[in-house]
């Protein structure tokens, strides 16, 4: 069972700049052959990083207005935040042993 929350521009605050835990924020399009690319692989980190990272997707054809804020101009797009705050950002797809090395030198 996948532990991805799937957010919208009215959720953003509270499932991502209000929670306790790092967020992984993937910006992505069902459109975006990288994006699905990744999505098999963001599913397993779900559960591998359960407690410790809550993983949210933010679809930017629905969710234009947080895209915008975050001047996300090219998907797949990842945000990890901590405190409400954007402490690094990742551009592209990348092979899982490149996203656990991005998640765990910045959570």
């Amino acid at each position: 069972m996948s532990n991805i929350v799937n957010t919208t521009d009215s959720q953003f605050q509270s499932d991502v700049l209000e929670s306790q835990t790092p967020v992984l924020v993937d910006f992505w399009a069902g459109w975006c052959g990288p994006c699905k690319a990744i999505a098999p692989v963001l599913e397993d980190l779900s559960r591998e990083y359960d407690g410790k990272v809550k993983i949210v997707k933010v679809n930017v054809t629905s969710c234009e207005e947080t895209a915008v804020n975050y001047n996300i101009r090219n998907i797949p797009a990842l945000l990890l935040f901590k405190n409400g705050e954007v402490v690094a950002q990742q551009v592209g797809a990348s092979p899982r042993s490149k996203l656990v090395s991005f998640i765990d030198e910045n959570i």
